[in-house]
Formats: structure tokens, C-alpha cells, sequence
């Protein structure tokens, strides 16, 4: 039987309500934040054999092992015992590989072996759930598939054996797909905190959260992301907002990522008259919002902790250029590994894109760079230790990293980064360190992005 798939591959992470973002001809892949998940259906021909059964198999068994991992990762004390038990599932490889040589080859003894594997398995998740003390969904779950799946190795004994032929055709144009996906992942290793490269190469396909909170397509103006600067204890904060209108007035806070998909158990924060904002292109940067305010126009921030209001103008800034997607974008604020940035352009620039760096304690401007990128045939712009990069209008779902700017050096460059989106506009796009990826709101969506460097 063709299951050399099922131990293959290193897990990718499961995302309970991440959206498909490409379709391949047999499969689809999706991709995602601190983990990534590659999923790939085959349609076979009419046959007694079950296929879809088998790719159910593959594909728990790919999530079992994932879990698996990230188990070992949590769980230092159990680590020796558990590298001894992935040795052992590599040499499971071995032996089904071994199968596939004769479809003929397949008795009873094979199938048994299977069932020991999983018996092995649920001892596994019983040792986590003992060490943790406790019970989760996740693990639950976890039990529950390997149950079921027993059940399905039972089934698949009894089916006529030559079908089996048919099916490894199938898995075999699967397993290049997903080796493909697999190559794809492994440049992205974040190196947080670090500035130890020349720049950005490239950026992983997106991958789409879902719609926003709202649930309703109509609330494309918004943005979301997680505190790029985050206090003690909050290092999990996700925050999210979402208007029918280019304007500000609201923010929602949730304490980890979970909360925002399941939209439970958030913090609101009401803008009060007077201090309401416009365009949106805001960050949350240590435990505090930073956005443009409307009447008058100006920098404002918002102390999420004291509920206290600041602003400072900026007299050069210029209410006339905005973005190509979205109006009144004036002043776009962005966090890095460098600290606290926000980007407008001005009158004396002819419209060119200046960059200020931000004094955290006065909220004044420490120092300014005038680049030569015209903003508006940009869609937007955001800074990676301290590189401010430019991007414009592609095809329909495609944008280009066109630009850059070093306020180190003043050197500028010009490139071309492919920047995929799920819809054609998207009016907030910044970079948070702490992951070293890209936040996208895109027509109403949560979409986000790795970030490759040239590491140095």
C-alpha cells in the first residue's frame, strides 16, 4: 500500500480556519504564520479503492506529526524520548517503501504494523496531555483522528490489493507537489530581532485568515496585525479595525491570535469626538496606537494602558498625495527593528515619499529622508530595519516591491519583489519584527506574508 507519504514530510502547521489561497491542477496549498500547512487532493478514476480515504489518512497523519513536533518543542523533558520515537517512525518509511516495491507484497502482517505505529502514537498524545496536566481541543482532537484512522487501516485490508496500483500513480504525482511545497518552506527561518542581512529577496505566497470580524465584505477599509513593541505579558496581543469609510473610530484588541479568528473575548476602544481618525494606515507599538488624526490633521496616539490621548503636527506633511487604493492617507505610521517610523509627503518633495523617524518618549520627529518615490503610484510603503520599501500596482492580484531606501546609507535601489494578493486593493500593509512578517488588510480580508532576506 502506498503510505510512504504519510512519513515523508515534516508537519506543516494546521491553521483551523485559514482559507486555500492557490489552486494547484490536483491540490491546493496554504501557507501561514508561525507554521505552514500543504494540502493536496487527488481525484482518481471509478475503482473500489478507497483514494479519498488513503488522503485522509495522509493528511492526518501529516497534522499528527506536526502536533508532534511542536509537542517536543513545548516539552524539554520529554525531548530524548521523543527524537527516539521520530527515529523510529523514519524507519517505518523504510518498511512501507519496502511494500510498494510488489503490489502483492501486502498481507496481514503489513497492516499490523500500521496499527502499532498508531497504538504508538496515542501513547504519545497521552504522555503530552499527562505532562501538560490538563486537556485541550487540539489534543482531543488528536486522539480522536487516530481512533478513526485505525479504523480506516481496518477497512483498507479488506479492498482488493490491484487497485492499489492505480493509487500509487496518484500519490506519486502528490508526493512532487508536496516536495515542491516543502522546498518552498524551508528558507523561512526567521532571525528575530536581527538586522543581519542586505535587504529583502523575496515574500511567501499570502496567506488569508479569513473575512474581517465584521463577517461582511462592505468593511474594506481597516487594518490588523499584532503589537510590534509589545509590554510584559502581552506579547500575544492581536488588534484589528474595520470601517464601510476611509475613517478611524475605532480598534478592537484581542489577547492572542486565537481570539481574532474566533472574535471572542476582545477589548474596544471607541475613539471619542474630536479625536477621530482618517485614512489607515495605523500600527500598535508597545501598547500604544499610533494614527492619523482628522480634524485637525496631525499624529495622535493612544495609551491603551492610561487611555491618554497625545499629538504632534507635522507642518510639512502634505493633505494633497495619498496612496493609489485608499484616500486621505496622508500619514503612514510603521514599526521595525530600529524602532518607530512614519511616512507622508510633502509640498517641497513634489509629492515624493519622506521618511521621519519618531521619537517614542516626545512624539516628536528625530531626523527626515527624502526618497524619490512618487506616492502616488505606490500602493503603499513600510520599513524593515530601517529600509523603507516602496510597492505599486501589478497585474490584477499581483503588487511589485519596486523600491528602497536605506536611512543608513541614503542608498536607494530599485527591484522587482512580487507581491501576490487575495483581492486587487488593500489599504494597510506594514511589517512586524516580532515575526518578521507582512500584515495585509486586503479589500476586507486578514492577509499575511513571510519575508525572506539575504542573510549576510
Amino acid at each position: 500500500m502506498p503510505l510512504t507519504l504519510l512519513l515523508l514530510f515534516p508537519m506543516l502547521s494546521p491553521a483551523l480556519a485559514w482559507l486555500p489561497v492557490e489552486d494547484w491542477e490536483s491540490g491546493n496549498v496554504t501557507t501561514s504564520g508561525g507554521g505552514l500547512e500543504c494540502v493536496c487532493s487527488v481525484f482518481l478514476p471509478d475503482s473500489s479503492f478507497p483514494a479519498n480515504r488513503v488522503q485522509h489518512m495522509q493528511q492526518v497523519t501529516t497534522d499528527l506529526r506536526l502536533e508532534v513536533q511542536i509537542q517536543i518543542n513545548k516539552l524539554v523533558h520529554y525531548e530524548g524520548k521523543l527524537d527516539i520515537f521520530l527515529a523510529e517512525l523514519k524507519d517505518l518509511t523504510v518498511r512501507v517503501a519496502m511494500l510498494e516495491s510488489s503490489p502483492d507484497s501486502y498481507i496481514k502482517l503489513d497492516f499490523e504494523l500500521l496499527r502499532i505505529e498508531l497504538r504508538e502514537f496515542e501513547a504519545l498524545v497521552s504522555q503530552l496531555k499527562d505532562s501538560l496536566n490538563s486537556s485541550s481541543p487540539m489534543l482531543d482532537g488528536l486522539y480522536t483522528e487516530i481512533h478513526n484512522m485505525t479504523i480506516i487501516v481496518n477497512q483498507l485490508e479488506t479492498f482488493d490489493k490491484n487497485n492499489l496500483e492505480v493509487s500509487r500513480i496518484e500519490f506519486a504525482k502528490l508526493q512532487r507537489k508536496l516536495e515542491e511545497c516543502q522546498k518552498e518552506q524551508e528558507w523561512i527561518k526567521p532571525d528575530i530581532g536581527n538586522c543581519n542581512h542586505t535587504g529583502i529577496v523575496s515574500v511567501s505566497k499570502p496567506t488569508v485568515i479569513q473575512l474581517n470580524a465584521h463577517l461582511n465584505p462592505g468593511y474594506q477599509y481597516g487594518g490588523w496585525g499584532k503589537d510590534s513593541k509589545p509590554v510584559r505579558g502581552h506579547e500575544s496581543v492581536h488588534w484589528y479595525g474595520a470601517y464601510s469609510r476611509p475613517s478611524v473610530y475605532e480598534f478592537y484588541l484581542y489577547s492572542n491570535y486565537d481570539k481574532l479568528i474566533q472574535r471572542s473575548s476582545f477589548t474596544h476602544h471607541g475613539l471619542p469626538q474630536g479625536y477621530e481618525g482618517t485614512g489607515n494606515n495605523y500600527v500598535v507599538h508597545g501598547n500604544t496606537i499610533y494614527y492619523q488624526a482628522a480634524n485637525p490633521f496631525r499624529m495622535s496616539k493612544l495609551n491603551l494602558t492610561s487611555s491618554v490621548y497625545s499629538h504632534r503636527q507635522i507642518t510639512k506633511a502634505s493633505e494633497r498625495f495619498t496612496y493609489t487604493y485608499s484616500p486621505n492617507q496622508y500619514l503612514d505610521f510603521s514599526a521595525d527593528e530600529k524602532g518607530l517610523w512614519v511616512m507622508y509627503a510633502t509640498e517641497e518633495a513634489m509629492g515624493k515619499i519622506v521618511i521621519a523617524k519618531i521619537d517614542e518618549k516626545s512624539f516628536g520627529i528625530e531626523d527626515e529622508w527624502t526618497t524619490s518615490a512618487f506616492k502616488p503610484l505606490a500602493g503603499n510603503a513600510f520599513m524593515v530595519c530601517g529600509v523603507m520599501y516602496a510597492a505599486r500596482p501589478g497585474a490584477l492580484n499581483t503588487e511589485e516591491i519596486y523600491y528602497s531606501y536605506d536611512t543608513k546609507t541614503r542608498e536607494e535601489k530599485h527591484m522587482s519583489i512580487p507581491l501576490q494578493k487575495f483581492q486587487e486593493r488593500f489599504v494597510n500593509l506594514h511589517y512586524n519584527p516580532t515575526d518578521q512578517r507582512l500584515y495585509m488588510y486586503n479589500d476586507g480580508y486578514y492577509v499575511s506574508y513571510n519575508v525572506r532576506f539575504n542573510r549576510k
